[in-house]
Formats: C-alpha cells, sequence, structure tokens
C-alpha cells in the first residue's frame, strides 16, 4: 500500500473514533456548562490540568521508546519491560497520593475534598497502565480496536455522569428518601464528574486484560536502561508541552486578581471556551496516533522526506479548513456552551491558531524522533515551556485569560520556528516552506477581513460569507496544488 494511503486511512480511522469518541464526551461540555456554574466548572478544568502533567510523568514516554526499541525483538521484551515498569510506578504513585492527600488539600484550598485527589489518583494510576496496551494496539495497527475500546471508556463515562448527575441528582431533588437518591449526595458537587471517570477507567482496564497478560517476557533491565535513556528526553518535552497546553487553566485561578469565587469562575470560563477548539485538537491527536509510528517504519525508505514533505503540506491545508471553519461560525459553535461562558468567545480564534502551530510543531519533532537527538529537542520544548510560564506570568493579572490565550500562541509559533531551524540542521527535509505559510497566511487574513465585513449584519450574511470564504480558501488550494491532488487520487 502507498504509505502516504496507509497513513491516510489509519489517521482517518483515529480521526473518526477520536472525533465520535471526543464529540460524545464534550457533549459533557454543555451539559456541564448548563448544570454547574463557572466556578463549579472550574474546579473541574483546574483538576483536570493538574493529571496533564502529572500523566506525562508516569508514562515516561516510554510509549515512543516503545516504538524505538520494539524492531529489534518484534517489541516482546521490549513491551513486558514498559508494562512492567510503568504497573509499578502506577502502584507507587497511587500509595502516595492517598498519603499526602491531606497536605495537597490545604495547599491548594480543597481541604473540604480531599477525596477528590485520591479518586484522580486511582484514574491516573489506571490509566498509566492502559498506556503500553494502547501503544501496542497502534504498533501492531490495529487502529479499529483501538478505538473501539476508547469509545466504550468514553461511553461508560458519559453514562454514569447521566446516571449521578440527571437521575440520582434529579431523583434526591424529588424525595431524597427514594431509591435513586440514596445513590446522591449533594456535598460531592462536581465530585461525581470524577468518579464517572473513574469507573469508566475501571471498564477500560477491564476490556485491555487480554493485552496486559499477554506478556510473554519478564523485565530486561539492558533494554530497560536504554529504554529509559531514550525516552527520559520524551519525559521532559512531554512535561514542556503540558505546560504549554495546560498551565494556563492550572495557574489562572492563583494569578487572576479577585476574590477565590471570581478566580474559579474566570478559569470555568476559560476553560469552557477552550473547549471549542475541540475540533483543531482532535485532528492532531488523530494524525499523531498515527503518524508516531508511521514515521518510524518508514524512515529507511526510499524518498521518505518527501514524504514527510507531503505529509506536512496536506497537514495544514486540513488544519486550515478547520481554523476557517470554526472562526468564521462562531457564534453557531458558542452555542456548544452555555450562555453564562460565552463572554470568554474572543480566546477560541487565538487558541485555534495556536494549535495550527503546535500542530506544524508536532510534523517537524520527527528530526529528533529519527536521529535519537531526544535530549536536543527537549530543548525547544523546555525553550517553549519558559515562554509560556513568563507570558503567563506577565500577562494573567493584567489580561487575565486572554495573556493566557495570548501565550500560548506566541509559544507554539515560536517553537514551530526553533524546531524548523534545528530539523533543517539535524535531518533536512524538503518541506514545502512557502505554500505552508502562504496558507496560513491567507486562513488569517480570511479570518481578518470576515470579522470587519460583517459587524452588525444579519445571519444570513454571516454564514454566506463564512461560506463564500471557505470556498475561496478551496479554489486557492486547488490552483496551488490540485495537480498533486489529482496524481494521488490516479495513483489510488
Amino acid at each position: 500500500m502507498n504509505p502516504l494511503k496507509k497513513l491516510a486511512s489509519q489517521t482517518a480511522i483515529y480521526g473518526v473514533s477520536s472525533i465520535i469518541g471526543r464529540f460524545l464526551n464534550y457533549l459533557l461540555v454543555p451539559f456541564y456548562t448548563r448544570v454547574f456554574l463557572p466556578a463549579e466548572f472550574g474546579v473541574i478544568s483546574e483538576f483536570y490540568s493538574y493529571t496533564g502533567f502529572l500523566w506525562v510523568f508516569l508514562t515516561f514516554g516510554m510509549e515512543t521508546g516503545y516504538f524505538r526499541f520494539s524492531k529489534s525483538d518484534e517489541g516482546q521484551r521490549t513491551y513486558s519491560t514498559a508494562l512492567i515498569f510503568l504497573s509499578a510506578m502506577s502502584f507507587c504513585f497511587a500509595v502516595l497520593v492517598f498519603l499526602l492527600a491531606p497536605l495537597m488539600g490545604q495547599a491548594l484550598h480543597y481541604q473540604e475534598h480531599l477525596e477528590y485527589f485520591k479518586w484522580f489518583g486511582l484514574i491516573l494510576a489506571i490509566d498509566t497502565i492502559g498506556a503500553m496496551p494502547f501503544a501496542r494496539l497502534r504498533q501492531e495497527g490495529r487502529p479499529v480496536h483501538f478505538a473501539a475500546i476508547k469509545l466504550i471508556e468514553i461511553a461508560v463515562n458519559i453514562g454514569f455522569n447521566i446516571f449521578f448527575i440527571v437521575l440520582c441528582k434529579g431523583a434526591y431533588d424529588k424525595d431524597p428518601t427514594s431509591l435513586w437518591a440514596k445513590f446522591y449526595s449533594p456535598a460531592i458537587g462536581v465530585g461525581y464528574v470524577f468518579i464517572s471517570n473513574l469507573l469508566a477507567s475501571a471498564v477500560k482496564l477491564v476490556l485491555l486484560l487480554p493485552q496486559i497478560q499477554s506478556i510473554k517476557e519478564g523485565f530486561d533491565r539492558p533494554l530497560f536502561r536504554k529504554m529509559l535513556s531514550y525516552s527520559m528526553p520524551m519525559v521532559v518535552i512531554g512535561l514542556a508541552g503540558v505546560t504549554n497546553e495546560m498551565l494556563d487553566r492550572a495557574i489562572l485561578p492563583h494569578y487572576i486578581v479577585g476574590s477565590d469565587t471570581f478566580k474559579r469562575e474566570q478559569t470555568g470560563i476559560y476553560g469552557a471556551c477552550y473547549k471549542i477548539s475541540i475540533l483543531m485538537s482532535l485532528f492532531i491527536q488523530a494524525f499523531r496516533f498515527a503518524a508516531e509510528p508511521f514515521f518510524f517504519a518508514n524512515a529507511d525508505k526510499e524518498n521518505s522526506r518527501k514524504t514527510i514533505s507531503d505529509v506536512m503540506t496536506w497537514f495544514v491545508i486540513f488544519c486550515c479548513f478547520i481554523f476557517l471553519m470554526v472562526t468564521l461560525n462562531l457564534d453557531f459553535f458558542g452555542h456548544f456552551i452555555g450562555e453564562k461562558y460565552r463572554v470568554g468567545l474572543p480566546v477560541v480564534p487565538i487558541l485555534m491558531l495556536a494549535n495550527l502551530f503546535l500542530g506544524v510543531y508536532v510534523n517537524l519533532s520527527v528530526w529528533y524522533k529519527l536521529t535519537d537527538h531526544t535530549m536536543t529537542g527537549a530543548w525547544v520544548a523546555i525553550g517553549g515551556a519558559a515562554v509560556t510560564i513568563a507570558l503567563n506570568l506577565l500577562l494573567i493579572p493584567t489580561m487575565g485569560y486572554m495573556g493566557s490565550a495570548w501565550a500560548t500562541l506566541v509559544c507554539y509559533f515560536l517553537m514551530a520556528l526553533v524546531s524548523y531551524a534545528m530539523g533543517q540542521h539535524y535531518y533536512p527535509v524538503p518541506y514545502e516552506t512557502l505554500k505552508v505559510v502562504l496558507y496560513i497566511a491567507l486562513s488569517v487574513i480570511l479570518y481578518g477581513v470576515y470579522t470587519f465585513a460583517v459587524v452588525d449584519s444579519s445571519a444570513l450574511v454571516h454564514y454566506a460569507t463564512s461560506l463564500g470564504f471557505m470556498l475561496l480558501f478551496g479554489v486557492f488550494v486547488f490552483v496551488v496544488d490540485g495537480r498533486g491532488l489529482m496524481a494521488v487520487v490516479r495513483r489510488r
């Protein structure tokens, strides 16, 4: 099969599952933003931002290490070594969280809800154990199996959310002595979101038992040292990446000026609006699932660097379409969240563009993975994290969550720029740089013109102009890249 066609088909499967899964999961966002007040939703956003940092630390970059070393032994020893290590880490982490819950509750002002920390400790421990079975499914080219388990997990999560927050809460409000009301306690509040997540993670682990029980080799210490040496820089890169992606929601409650309630309200509004950039994030995530093993598998093939260049060009084209679709129809997508949260919609175009540059950076990062310069690549991520931290601390006190959005955009743009320069030194790829820049610039220009052109216009004018601008971009793509696209179609 043509390598680009294979990557596209697997990206499509991962993408469809991610889109369906995230869509189902993010249906909870309009639900939450209509059931919970912004301050309550701010609690959810804050806790999930912490889990991003911990997840990277707990997985130790072992997924990428597994892809790197699995060729030499068909993946058996590599898989079992990584799985045993992550399982031990998960157990130790869960025990540590239970012991330190009182200290964490005092530090973060959640003394009355220490159970939140314990539930999250268990969620992260279970998800860490499941990381390697999922990586094995990706390595074996089984995206359908991978997607099925992911979708079941999400469905279970949604089901328990509805059970606790709709059925049981509704029963409690009507008659606290009824049967279903016994499963609900007002004191737990948003904690039922966390309980639902924990139950879904447990179901996922059960479904992954065949992959967990298929260990045929033990723990190989010499191999583990090689994997750890390769993967540790990936931890640095991952932590820096999570810093760029989630630090804003983690520190907003602590650096916005105002009362505790106001801080959590602002965090909730920003967190809800951040979710609207889901479509760009979905495509990037789906691409990342398929691209990482794809690039490793095709690194030694003829014209592999030209393939990487083609992937970049078409990736940017798709991202630009997503950017225009959302930003040119922001009033429509704004209905995704509750009315009290829509005051934060101006951050969405900034975050969409930031995620576009994140996707470019993900593409460019192939150079340090294929050349084993993971520590060199880590410095790019560390630099991005430093920019994120500095700009958030500088801008949040004066600009609030808008400062966080601009910090995210500047960070990802600089990371993409630096990664491109370093990649051309260590692993030169003939990227169609002018085309890529042209597509991104045209998207931003179309959005800017649209913003000024439809001020105070009717909804019909809004949507007609939006459709016209998207068609204009499509025509431009066909004129510039239509010949290459037709060649791909003929080959297929």
